[in-house]
């Protein structure tokens, strides 16, 4: 199964993988950690990335290591592969194929690359991220994150803020959190940077209601979830007419967030969240992250054992 957007997954497969990322969180003493590494024993992941990645990369790195995979990796294919001579993401996949990974994970700087791995691989394909495109288990990690706050995803106010137009993450979430009933959106962000009308007509179809503002203070009154992301100036053909410091959350404008709200942010961040903030008990983004790893792990065991 290639998992290539965060839409195909049902309700119950997310349980399931919920589930399972919690059993897995679990293995924490030495002998554990040692049974954990028999699990897939044998198997093999390759991670290909063309893109810059620490997070991502070295989370799903760590997790088939610590089921027992064997890992083969590439961190800039995008220079210092065969790509560089001009070889297409087809021919390299049927290469691939060729020596039996059991998985591969791939990040690629053009949108819709991973479905074209997809289309002619034969070994499962996750898509790590793809261009403006989607990042499907950042989604997935980012909606772990929330439920093991709030017990659901269903009946929340989410506010996203910052470069909507440029982000994969929030395309991602937004569209898996707009499957759940009684959600609704609040996108924060310059003309420039609005989340893309694909979304916002993915959103009107599952009737969830979203708002596009500039006021941030007021978003945040009613907030269950603030998601807010950086400026991607690699993406960006003149990133300095954009006004940075717009959307930069400060310590003072907590003072509009209710108590239980969370703050997220898929990380690297800039200077778009104060280091101030870090103190903050809503802040969630660094164990955010750290969900990464089990949501991760999760996913892996279940693609190999066909559980998805």
């Amino acid at each position: 199964m290639h998992i290539l957007a965060a839409t195909q997954f049902t309700h119950a497969q997310l349980d399931l993988l919920f589930a399972r990322a919690e059993e897995l969180r679990n293995y924490t003493t030495p002998s554990q950690r040692k049974e954990l590494t028999e699990l897939h024993k044998g198997r093999q992941l390759c991670s290909l990335f063309y893109e810059p990645s620490t997070r991502t990369r070295l989370s799903f790195e760590a997790a088939a290591i610590k089921l027992g995979m064997g890992v083969v990796s590439t961190e800039n294919a995008r220079e210092f592969s065969s790509a560089a001579k001009g070889e297409t993401i087809e021919d390299t996949i049927r290469v691939l194929d060729e020596y039996k990974f059991d998985i591969i994970v791939l990040r690629h700087h053009k949108t819709g690359t991973a479905a074209q791995a997809a289309h002619v691989s034969q070994t499962p394909i996750i898509n790590a991220g793809d261009g403006k495109g989607e990042h499907p288990t950042q989604a997935l990690l980012d909606a772990y994150t929330i439920y093991r706050q709030f017990g659901r995803l269903d009946n929340l106010h989410i506010v996203m803020g910052g470069d909507l137009a440029n982000g994969r993450t929030v395309r991602s979430l937004a569209q898996l959190m707009s499957s759940y009933p009684n959600n609704r959106i609040t996108f924060i962000s310059v003309p420039e940077l609005q989340i893309g009308e694909d979304i916002k007509a993915t959103l009107r179809k599952n009737n969830t209601p979203f708002k596009e503002t500039m006021d941030a203070s007021a978003a945040f009154k009613t907030a269950d979830v603030v998601y807010w992301t950086r400026l991607q100036k690699e993406r960006l053909t003149n990133p300095a007419a954009i006004p940075e410091a717009r959307f930069n959350i400060e310590p003072e404008i907590l003072n509009h967030l209710p108590v239980h709200a969370i703050i997220m942010h898929p990380l690297p961040r800039v200077d778009e969240i104060s280091p101030l903030v870090d103190s903050d008990p809503r802040a969630m983004y660094f164990e955010q992250a750290g969900n990464g790893l089990y949501i991760r792990m999760a996913l892996l065991d279940q693609i190999i054992t066909n559980i998805l």
